[in-house]
């Protein structure tokens, strides 16, 4: 009986020690959106480029691609200047600062200032050159129980979320970028799915082609082998070492943490 009772107190606390452990990092993350970022939906909507020639039709004017949000990252950077992103979601759980180190192993679980915790921050590959620069680069997250992180991704498994949510926003202090999703699906943490390319090529486009043939929704984007793209990725339960990933295009937006670009 006292064994069991030791066990089922060791239980007990375990469970109060991973709850407290969210509860931080709901908090820590929350104040992160309030103080660095301009919050959703405040910004305004995306100016008209201007036309110096009368004769073109204010229809024809092409609207500016600015994100939907703004983020300091003059602060954000002066706090850790590790910190080299921010992705956004709208109507998702998707709204967290993006860290690079030259260890994957840093911000497994150590928040985006930091200090210790078990969700972790999401993080750029250690191998992918700064800047979002290579073919593909790969973003890792945590998939948290109580739905933070990177939990969200296995959403886009279902047509109609993706139908919803086609698009990511990943700002950057130099430019700001859409995520045009092209496909998502379930892999092993060991598949080629986390090959590295530096440049486009003949094999990047077989890879690309590839992963849509894998995907669980079916994309309004055509691929462009010749762009630049990021892989989601998250822990998945439905085998052992199983991963739930995303592909997305980077296409430029006219803006830089939220702020139209000069």
């Amino acid at each position: 009986m006292i064994l069991l009772l030791i066990v089922f107190l060791g239980s007990v606390g375990m469970v109060g020690w991973i709850m407290h452990q969210y509860n931080e990092i709901d908090q820590l993350y929350d104040a992160a959106v309030a103080q660095y970022t301009g919050g959703a939906g405040e910004t305004t909507p995306p100016p008209a480029s201007v036309s110096a020639d009368p004769e073109v039709s204010a229809e024809s004017v092409r609207q500016l691609e600015i994100a939907p949000i703004t983020v300091d990252f003059a602060a954000l950077q002066a706090v850790n200047p590790e910190v080299v992103g921010w992705i956004y979601c709208e109507g998702t759980g998707l709204n967290y600062p993006v860290l690079q180190s030259s260890d994957d192993d840093y911000y497994l679980h150590r928040s985006y200032d930091g200090s210790y915790n078990f969700s972790g921050s999401i993080f750029v590959e250690a191998e992918n050159r700064p800047g979002f620069a290579d073919s593909n680069t790969i973003i890792y997250g945590h998939n948290m129980k109580n739905d933070s992180m990177f939990a969200c991704l296995d959403d886009w498994a279902d047509q109609a979320f993706y139908e919803a949510h086609p698009i990511i926003w990943l700002l950057t202090p130099q430019r700001d970028y859409k995520i045009q999703l092209v496909s998502g699906y379930t892999t092993s943490a060991y598949s080629e799915t986390y090959v590295i390319f530096s440049e486009p090529g003949e094999e990047f486009g077989a890879y690309l082609r590839h992963a849509v043939e894998q995907s669980d929704f079916r994309a309004e984007a055509e691929l462009d082998e010749q762009g630049r793209y990021v892989l989601l990725s998250t822990c998945a339960y439905v085998f052992d070492n199983a991963r739930y990933v995303l592909h997305g295009q980077l296409l430029p937006a006219d803006s830089a943490g939220g702020i139209p670009a000069a």
